[in-house]
């Protein structure tokens, strides 16, 4: 492996990751995104659900590293919901009691396992928030379908979707974070990409451990990197790419050291393990999103890394610096009303019943 100088990374367009004469070239700074809640991390465990209790989770794990917070969202019963109201609500409090905090906020697209895009109005709702809500600057591209476990659903993320997602986050200036559970979901990528549907820089999740996708090995990081960089060679994605990687449950750590090891950033938090380790009795240490936070900053640093801050993985990632005043200002002109006529359009034109469930309220 060998070592860029930071300047000199500064000087490749800006692109802190890649591959050149397959040689991994190790950054100088590591984003660290922090994956809060999930919509199916159950009951039982530190998981904030409420706008209130994200935000203050948000800014704390943001205090101790996290550039980027990657949200859902939670209705009254602790459930997924793609909510707009409830994405408005959790951004407003992090930008308005928390000024001083300027994490990258990056939203799902997938956050409610009741709405599939094969219904008439999934494109809706799963979409609604990023339609309308100011301050997103990253939103999930799940990249394709695929079998979440046994037993299990179907996640659904169908061409048609994605097109769709791909051009709104265009017109809306967010930043795709393209989720890939296998190689194909790559490949698919770059499909996107070619077509015009997304544009580089191309920021890669690489999520593993799920049953119907890749393990959450060393080997399987490996070999998902080896496959970026035949598809780069092959021109087939742009050399412009950042990666970055997390395994769930206990391949937790086994990716994330092997994602530092290999040059990619990381993620970690609630949404993707909840375990923190085990005692010397072998009894479960239940870990919070700060203590997850932590740990991954320290295992940066040890790796000889830096932790980005959120304004160096904007420049790292292509997105423009936060405009903290004009974020404000546009999220205190738009309303609850707004969103929930948004809601009420979205409801009649699909003839979905999902916005008026009561545990929204």
């Amino acid at each position: 492996m060998q070592r860029i100088l930071e300047a000199e990374l500064y000087n490749y367009d800006k692109v802190f990751y890649y591959f050149h004469e397959r040689k991994y070239y190790i950054m100088a700074k590591t984003i660290i995104t922090a994956a809060l809640t999930g919509a199916i991390t159950p009951h039982g465990y530190d998981v904030p659900e409420t706008p209130e209790e994200i935000a203050k989770t948000a800014y704390e794990c943001w205090k101790a590293g996290a550039a980027i917070v990657h949200l859902h969202m939670r209705d009254d019963n602790g459930a997924g919901v793609m909510d707009p109201v409830k994405f408005y609500e959790t951004i407003k409090l992090i930008r308005k009691n928390y000024p001083d905090c300027d994490v990258i906020i990056n939203c799902t697209s997938s956050g409610d396992n009741r709405v599939s895009d094969d219904s008439p109005y999934g494109n809706a709702v799963r979409m609604l928030h990023h339609a309308n809500v100011p301050g997103i600057e990253m939103g999930t591209f799940d990249a394709g379908t695929f079998n979440w476990g046994i037993p299990g659903g179907i996640f659904s993320n169908s061409p048609t979707f994605l097109t769709t997602l791909g051009n709104l986050y265009q017109e809306r200036n967010i930043k795709p974070e393209f989720e890939v559970f296998d190689m194909g979901m790559i490949r698919a990528v770059g499909v996107y990409w070619k077509k015009g549907i997304v544009k580089a820089p191309l920021h890669f999740q690489l999520c593993l451990g799920v049953v119907g996708g890749l393990a959450a090995t060393p080997a399987d990081v490996q070999d998902m990197l080896a496959y970026i960089q035949r598809l780069q060679a092959e021109g087939n994605l742009p050399k412009e790419v950042t990666v970055s990687g997390f395994g769930i449950g206990k391949g937790h750590l086994p990716v994330m050291f092997s994602a530092l090891a290999n040059g990619c950033h990381i993620r970690v938090g609630m949404e993707d393990n909840v375990v923190y380790g085990y005692d010397k009795e072998g009894k479960k240490i239940l870990a919070n999103n700060l203590m997850l936070v932590e740990r991954a900053a320290r295992a940066v640093e040890a790796y000889g890394n830096e932790v980005a801050t959120s304004a160096e993985a904007r420049e790292m990632l292509g997105l423009a610096p936060l405009d903290h005043e004009a974020v404000v200002k546009a999220l205190d002109a738009l309303t609850i009303e707004d969103l929930e006529k948004a809601k009420a359009e979205a409801s009649e034109k699909y003839g979905t019943t999902y916005f008026a469930a009561k545990s929204m309220g």
